[in-house]
């Protein structure tokens, strides 16, 4: 999470995590991707996170979705940050 920290200290543009070529989303994963997303929420940054079948289907399972802004693929999500 240091790298997070830091990548959001120094850039205060919105944040858009493409996780389409990850295999696998363990607890700690989406634990991560919950702190940058609260930590984005408070600066009111925009988020968005993108994803694989695999991802999504993690990140639904846990009901964090709507939470995560969950985009089904990076052309999507860019969209929605520029509206």
């Amino acid at each position: 999470m240091i790298y997070m920290d830091d990548v959001l200290k120094a850039n205060p543009a919105p944040v858009v995590i493409d996780l389409s070529k990850i295999d696998f989303l363990d607890s700690s994963g989406l634990g991560a991707l919950v702190q940058t997303a609260k930590k984005c929420k408070d600066a009111k940054r925009s988020f968005q996170l993108v994803g694989n079948s695999r991802v999504v289907q993690t990140v639904k399972l846990v009901r964090l979705d709507d939470f995560l802004h969950l985009a089904a693929d990076l052309p999507t999500a860019l969209n929605q940050l520029a509206a």
